[in-house]
């Protein structure tokens, strides 16, 4: 009997024009994401055909915010958070008083009231998680101090906005809004009858709460659960705790203490990442979290009007100008006057340069008060929609603009000669490392010839690099991870600091003069470019790579590896000898003679 499933057909909807769309993208060198956007607005009810529910599919999106953001806590700690908050605190503050007032100004000129100017510069001047976040992932600079200080920056934004949603219903009145009543109160929002002060002061209160119980009872009850679940050696358990602690614990942040999904699913990571087993839960979550982020792009696109480009031409202009130049600007002026590399603040700016979900709640929440008029509603979304194409392009301009910059502020990168600082990596030979990387400049070529690129330090890579230690091997690994970096020189191990993927970063190593070439990252695809890199700068290279499945061995052999080692088959191979070894200690062991 047929029934109507709007949840699969928004679902299949999505992912499918998805992945068309995105392929389609990716093969004309496009971002993908773009795909995504077109494809959310092919299914959106401002074109003709199939139209998705929007309802549904904004949830989905919201899965995928939490997913993320969880992913994004797994490796971070809360040492890291605070290490960041003397820039990520009044950086994020400053930045957004300054895109507000310009978003303010932008509505005066619009003829629009205060409380109009208000709502449509705050949500102007919050970037989106998502986008920033996947723009982190995909150059793998999370882990890195920029990429921290970025995270710090949106965690302050978000808690920012999350005082905004409370505060708005409160202050409408006085904004020349409609005041709300109990009855209609948000999730975030408090009644109006308490005043503003009161109101502060409970939101306040309750993030304090939510992180004071987060850190005293998360702590030991989020570890122990996973603990627990693994020693009962069922992998579909472990899957499915790690993603009931993370919606569970995104959804009980918002219902009991009205801070957002996002940086309550945030937190979960945060406190998860202290567990032994946090790599694991990464893992498990993954597939999921890019699904769901994907199904994010598609309901921002199914919100897009393409014929509001014409009727609101250089309102949508001047929108995209703030939030695109004047926030990025901003974020620039502020990371600089606090003395941080170039590099650093152009990747900030760069990060921050488009705006998502909190601009949109503000504008449904400003519309609904009657402080926001709808073109105010539809510029927003125009504008999203327009900095999320574009955000890819402003990581192209500012790789552009940084080395004339660096001329403009004196800044030239040294090539510094590599310091012999010992102990020996073979007979006669002192192990050289390269003087400290800075940010802001191309990483110092190495000394060293006729020695190993090890490319990668985690589980795989640091065992093989204790193996060419310990053989007095040279070599040098190209990590970007910040952490691991510093234990690798604190160890007197040389080090490339950023992904072997990029030119710059692998011709520091030296490939013309190296021996072999160790890929002992997991990621096939990201490998595959590194072989071809490897041999075009020297065809006798011996490449010695890593795979998950034939069909990884398949595709590295046929890029230039000589030597592709399948996890699998080796630990098949290990149990293997180890029975066959002890069959033959049984057959040669003597029998005890009969009396």
């Amino acid at each position: 009997m047929p029934h109507d499933t709007p949840l699969i057909a928004t679902i299949v909807a999505g992912l499918g024009l998805a992945f068309v769309f995105g392929a389609i993208a990716n093969r004309f060198r496009i971002p993908p994401l773009v795909g995504y956007l077109i494809a959310g607005v092919l299914v959106g009810p401002n074109t003709p055909g199939f139209v998705a529910d929007a309802g549904l599919a904004n949830e989905l999106a919201e899965i995928g915010v939490i997913l993320l953001m969880f992913g994004v806590g797994l490796h971070f700690s809360l040492k890291d958070l605070l290490s960041v908050r003397a820039i990520a605190v009044p950086g994020a503050i400053v930045q957004i008083g300054f895109a507000t007032a310009l978003g303010a100004a932008l509505a005066w000129m619009l003829g629009w009231s205060m409380g109009a100017g208000l709502v449509f510069g705050l949500a102007l001047s919050v970037a989106s998680t998502v986008v920033l976040l996947r723009a982190l992932q995909e150059r793998r600079l999370i882990e890195t101090e920029r990429g921290r200080i970025a995270v710090g920056w949106l965690i302050v934004e978000d808690l920012a906005m999350v005082l905004a949603l409370v505060l708005l219903p409160a202050l409408a009145g006085v904004l020349g809004g409609q005041q709300q009543g109990e009855t209609h109160s948000s999730l975030l929002s408090l009644p109006a009858s308490y005043g503003i002060w009161s109101v502060v002061g409970i939101t306040l209160a309750k993030v304090a709460a939510f992180v004071v119980v987060m850190l005293v009872v998360g702590r030991r009850v989020i570890p122990w659960i996973l603990h627990y679940v693994a020693h009962t050696g069922s992998r579909e358990l472990f899957r499915l705790a790690v993603l009931a602690i993370a919606l569970g614990v995104a959804f009980g942040a918002a219902k009991l203490f009205g801070v957002s999904l996002a940086l309550g699913a945030f937190f979960a990571g945060m406190i998860m990442s202290e567990s032994a087993l946090s790599h694991r839960a990464a893992e498990e979550s993954l597939p999921l979290r890019d699904a769901f982020s994907v199904l994010f792009f598609v309901s921002v696109g199914m919100l897009f009007d393409p014929f509001s480009l014409i009727s609101n031409g250089w309102p949508i202009l001047a929108t995209l100008a703030i939030i695109v130049i004047g926030k990025s600007l901003a974020a620039f002026a502020i990371v600089v006057a606090f003395r941080y590399p170039i590099a650093t603040a152009l990747m900030i700016s760069a990060s921050l340069a488009q705006i998502g979900e909190f601009s949109f709640i503000l504008a449904e929440l400003g519309v609904g008060l009657k402080l926001l008029p709808e073109q105010g509603r539809d510029l927003i979304l125009a504008g999203a929609i327009l900095s999320i194409v574009l955000n890819p392009l402003m990581f192209l301009a500012v790789d552009w603009m940084k080395p004339w910059l660096e001329r403009r502020a004196g800044k030239t990168a040294s090539l510094d000669e590599a310091k012999p600082i010992g102990p020996a990596t073979e007979p006669g030979q002192l192990a050289s490392v390269a003087a400290p990387v800075k940010e802001d400049g191309p990483p110092p070529r190495t000394a060293l010839t006729g020695h190993s690129i090890l490319v990668g330090y985690g589980r795989v890579g640091s065992l093989v690099g204790a193996s060419l230690k310990k053989a007095a091997l040279p070599f040098l690994v190209i990590e970007d991870a910040d952490k691991t970096l510093a234990k690798l020189r604190d160890d007197g191990i040389e080090t490339v600091s950023g992904n072997a993927a990029n030119s710059e970063v692998f011709a520091a190593s030296n490939p013309e003069g190296a021996k072999r070439l160790i890929l002992a990252i997991p990621n096939a695809f990201e490998a595959g470019q590194i072989v071809l890199r490897a041999r075009a700068a020297n065809p006798k290279i011996n490449v010695i790579a890593r795979a998950h499945s034939d069909a990884e061995v398949e595709h590295l052999k046929g890029l230039g590896a000589d030597t592709v080692i399948m996890g699998e088959r080796e630990i098949a191979r290990g149990i293997v000898e180890e029975v066959m070894e002890g069959k033959t200690e049984a057959a040669e062991e003597p029998k005890a003679p009969i009396t």
